[in-house]
């Protein structure tokens, strides 16, 4: 089978397609025939350093299960999944933790359940932890990503009064306001005193901007990798909150809400009310390109591969 890796660290060009057997499930594992893989930024940064040489990129797939490692029960072969594979997810066929797999409505769109598996459940935690309230005023930093363009999306649905959607470029304005964005500014536009919730995606410096847009009482959810650095004593000053979430915590502590987003996400889709994006699909001879589109932050919503796109 074809599978996407790299042998020494560098930039996307280091990305080669090649043979290898087809993997077999191990206790606890589904093996699942890859239809479509998503890209990630964090994925994409290990191509400069970090894992173990060689490495296959993991990822979210979404395809069919193959076969059943030992030890798991409730799956069928052929059954629609989507999945989180650490490594070996830019493939014809991943390994994949049954924990860590969703089975996949088959009226969902592959590309929808994709998007919304990860990406929509990351900015419906953030909505959450953050204590959304109807006619709040909420602000989104990289809201042309795959996170983020969701995040605006679902803002709206969960009763926000304005959403403020910021971005590196005024380029991406047309397609956030065709996706509910009451306005859409570059990050050096971000005013203070406008917003009740910010939600940080992106970090560094744009986490000072989200900070100054804090009206009292406001808070701000970071879920980046990037971080930055906070000054406690304007916080108290301020009275304004920062809140970090990390996804494998939020699922683990709190696995009723999780599985209930999860099917509101299935049932805003099917309302019309969520408008999963995809930039593109790449074949997997393209994920250098697919790199590429992610480090620029030139997406409109998620970076697809698939083995069988032309």
């Amino acid at each position: 089978m074809r599978v996407v890796r790299f042998h020494q660290y560098g930039g996307p060009e280091v990305l080669r397609a090649e043979q290898v057997e087809r993997p077999e499930p191990g206790q606890g594992e589904l093996l699942v025939q890859v239809g479509m893989v998503g890209v990630t930024l964090p994925t994409v940064r290990l191509t400069h350093g970090g894992p173990e040489l060689p490495h296959a990129p993991g990822g979210d797939v979404v395809g069919r299960v193959a076969a059943i490692g030992a030890g798991v029960e409730g799956w069928q072969v052929g059954q629609r999944v989507v999945g989180l594979a650490f490594a070996g997810a830019y493939a014809e066929f991943a390994t994949v933790s049954a924990a860590f797999a969703t089975p996949v409505p088959e009226d969902i769109a592959e590309a929808d359940a994709l998007v919304l598996v990860r990406s929509g459940q990351v900015a419906f935690a953030a909505l959450h932890v953050g204590g959304v309230r109807a006619g709040d005023e909420v602000l989104v930093t990289g809201a042309a990503g795959g996170v983020g363009h969701v995040a605006v999306q679902l803002a709206k649905a969960l009763g926000a009064k304005r959403v403020l959607a910021a971005v590196g470029g005024a380029g991406k304005a047309e397609f956030l306001r065709g996706l509910g964005a009451d306005e859409v500014l570059t990050y050096q536009e971000i005013a203070g005193d406008t917003a009740d919730l910010v939600l940080d995606g992106v970090g560094g410096e744009v986490l000072q901007h989200g900070l100054r847009a804090l009206r009292p009482l406001g808070r701000l959810v970071t879920y980046n990798a990037v971080g930055g650095p906070l000054e406690v004593n304007e916080l108290r000053m301020r009275t304004i909150s920062v809140i970090g979430l990390a996804m494998a915590h939020f699922a683990r502590l709190r696995p009723e809400v999780y599985a209930a987003n999860r099917e509101r996400l299935w049932d805003l889709v099917r309302g019309g009310a969520l408008r999963p994006a995809v930039h593109g699909v790449l074949p997997l001879a393209e994920a250098a390109q697919a790199h590429r589109i992610i480090e620029s932050r030139a997406n409109l919503g998620k970076v697809v591969l698939s083995p069988t796109a032309c």
